[in-house]
């Protein structure tokens, strides 16, 4: 590998906290209390364009702005990185690998959380969707991450915790690893090259990627 994709909730920050914080914020101000009284966990990872409206949300464009001004007052840094993480890109560094960020995020949230955390300065670039959804859907998001940074699917990988991070992958002709610690299943990482127990267990996993080990 030279390249090496992130996902940012789930796989390096447990953003958690923050993000049902402002969910619920987002539900009661649009009519929507009901929701807040069951599981969104789900809903962490994905593009909420996609998930609102499996929950019935009537205006998912007024849900979305909702959510992003409760998240943007501070929600968004009810977060912390997971035990490992720097360490891990760190090392990844070390190697020689390039890190790119790669998150269902808007990258204009998704930076602000990255600097926070002082994550920034590891990636090379950091990709997301527009505010009002192009590339949503990560296989484009990745695609388009190619394209800018000039990487080869085939020496690139991607590692996050979600269908999402596997599928799009798959669709890029890039290989994934799938981490465990995060908000994704069992039955979501079908395909995946490799799992993750810990983020102290990555760099060893791209080497065997990349033929070192």
């Amino acid at each position: 590998m030279t390249a090496v994709f992130l996902d940012l909730d789930g796989t390096l920050v447990d953003s958690k906290p923050g993000i049902l914080a402002a969910l619920h914020g987002a539900f009661h101000d649009t009519g929507h209390g009901h929701l807040t009284e069951t599981d969104l966990t789900w809903l962490i990872g994905p593009p909420f364009h996609d998930s609102f409206p499996r929950l019935g949300v009537r205006d998912v464009e007024a849900a979305i702005a909702a959510y992003r001004d409760h998240y943007e007052r501070g929600a968004m840094f009810q977060a912390q990185l997971y035990d490992g993480v720097v360490a891990a890109m760190d090392a990844l560094l070390a190697d020689g690998h390039r890190l790119y960020l790669a998150t269902a995020k808007p990258h204009v949230a998704a930076r602000k959380i990255t600097a926070h955390f002082d994550l920034a300065p590891r990636f090379t670039a950091e990709f997301g969707p527009e505010l009002d959804g192009t590339r949503n859907w990560k296989g484009d998001l990745l695609a388009f991450a190619l394209a800018e940074t000039g990487e080869r699917a085939e020496t690139s990988v991607m590692i996050g915790d979600r269908h999402h991070d596997i599928a799009a992958a798959a669709e890029v002709g890039m290989p994934s690893v799938a981490v465990r610690w995060g908000y994704g299943a069992a039955e979501e990482w079908t395909g995946a090259a490799h799992f993750a127990e810990r983020p102290a267990d990555l760099p060893g996993i791209v080497a065997r990627l990349s033929g070192h080990q």
